[in-house]
């Protein structure tokens, strides 16, 4: 099966031009075949941009275990529909994926569910060393370093230690210091008690962020170990993230980027999250350590939760949002204001997080490539709107949001799996293949 994509404005790897596109199969043949190409289907996409499909690389499709907020299909019809060719999902499912039998079973289950690509985090546990030592078919390790589920909470120095300096997958870690937590919310239950949402951003604050940060960076350096900082959500954690040879790399959320605690008022627990959002100046200063690649991706951290469970007052509100519908969106509306370039969104969602990672022949519309894209219409303006939603929790915190720049058709492995405003149910994406030997991130 040939596709030829005509006529679009293709972001490139090192520019951004009118090109053609010829796949086939589930490969990208050529960029600017000869006009005498035969192709089986023809796609002309005038006035539109190609770009590779977009990585999300920390989901949580709640798949075992509480799939009546998600499950991996619709999880990945979200993706579908917002321009998202493959997810990487946590490990805090139930059971959690923490053993190489349980990441196994997860593959297995996404195989007969997911519409679009998927990979598997394996989870640290304080007993585990020996399984994370076996695992393969994996993106890497995912530690809890404070909010967790299970037994996946590792804040001890003994185990995070043995973690480091005895495996070698690359490790990606939740960092919010759990001592620093627990002194605050213990001092607001000595006082006054919690009165609002507001509360959360005072018990996950800065320095339970800024510290979690800095000791997981002191760890990776002193074993040299690849290591990726989850959800920075402050500015504080900026300076920490300098230049260290590629060794560190790190990802902000469109909600550390566009929402802070004003939002509280208006959005309650919809927006609560962990790390919980902070001030105006942290939008700002994130926003800005991102144009300048010194924060190399942007993930989602999609996290959802039934609207009836987010309406329960503080504290036993649970954190997390959906986001994966939306989130290619949002930067694009970025890049419409003048914020940022469009080069810079399609290398922090699509191309770092490939090289992140280890993917093999994935995030750049190149020869011999896998044919994961995504067109979009940076001219088409659309109203975010809960009943719209396709995931299963069926809503989303930007609601009402007019953006304008969205996906129109997503391609994965070849085939078209969103078009017209309609997901394709019924096809399947693959396993991301992994390449460890790769050596990650590089400038």
């Amino acid at each position: 099966m040939r596709t030829l994509i005509r006529n679009a404005t293709c972001v490139l790897p090192d520019e951004t031009r009118p090109a053609s596109v010829l796949i086939e199969d589930s490969k990208i043949l050529a960029i600017d075949p000869p006009e005498t190409a035969s192709a089986d289907e023809v796609i002309d996409a005038s006035g539109l941009h190609l770009i590779p499909g977009v990585i999300d690389d920390q989901v949580h499709f709640r798949d075992p275990g509480l799939t009546h907020k998600e499950d991996l299909h619709t999880g990945s019809l979200a993706c579908a529909k917002g321009g998202v060719t493959t997810f990487l999902e946590m490990p805090n499912t139930n059971p959690t994926t923490t053993s190489v039998a349980a990441l196994h079973d997860k593959l297995a289950l996404a195989a007969g569910k997911s519409v679009v690509n998927y990979g598997f985090y394996v989870g640290a546990t304080c007993e585990n060393v020996a399984e994370l030592q076996a695992a393969e078919r994996t993106p890497g390790i995912k530690i809890f370093i404070g909010s967790s589920t299970g037994n996946m909470l590792v804040d001890e120095q003994e185990a995070l230690e043995r973690i480091c300096a005895e495996t070698t997958l690359p490790i990606c870690a939740h960092c919010e210091d759990e001592t620093t937590v627990r002194a605050n919310r213990q001092r607001i239950e000595d006082g006054p008690g919690f009165q609002s949402y507001l509360d959360h951003s005072s018990v996950r604050d800065h320095a339970a962020a800024r510290i979690a940060t800095e000791r997981a960076i002191g760890l990776a350096k002193k074993h040299g170990h690849r290591f990726h900082v989850l959800h920075v959500s402050t500015a504080d954690e900026i300076a920490l993230l300098a230049d260290h040879g590629g060794l560190i790399t790190a990802e902000v959320c469109p909600h550390h980027l566009f929402f802070n605690v004003d939002d509280y008022e208006r959005l309650g627990s919809l927006v609560q999250m962990n790390p919980s959002v902070k001030t105006k100046t942290d939008n700002e200063a994130l926003f800005a350590a991102f144009v300048v690649n010194r924060i190399q991706v942007i993930a989602t951290d999609h996290a959802p939760h039934t609207l009836e469970e987010k309406n329960v007052a503080y504290p036993k509100s649970p954190s997390g949002l959906p986001a994966v519908e939306n989130s290619l969106a949002l930067m694009l509306d970025q890049v419409n204001k003048g914020h940022c370039t469009l080069e810079r969104v399609v290398a922090a969602m699509c191309d770092a997080p490939a090289r992140v990672w280890d993917m093999v022949s994935k995030g750049r519309i190149a020869e011999g490539y896998d044919a994961d894209l995504t067109l979009i219409d940076m001219n088409l303006t659309q109203t975010i709107r809960n009943e719209d939603q396709l995931t299963k929790c069926g809503w989303s915190p930007w609601h009402g949001a007019s953006l304008t720049g969205w996906p129109v058709r997503t391609i994965v492995m070849g085939q078209t799996v969103f078009a017209d405003g309609k997901v394709r149910a019924d096809l399947r994406g693959s396993e991301v293949q992994f390449d460890h030997s790769l050596g990650g991130y590089w400038d």
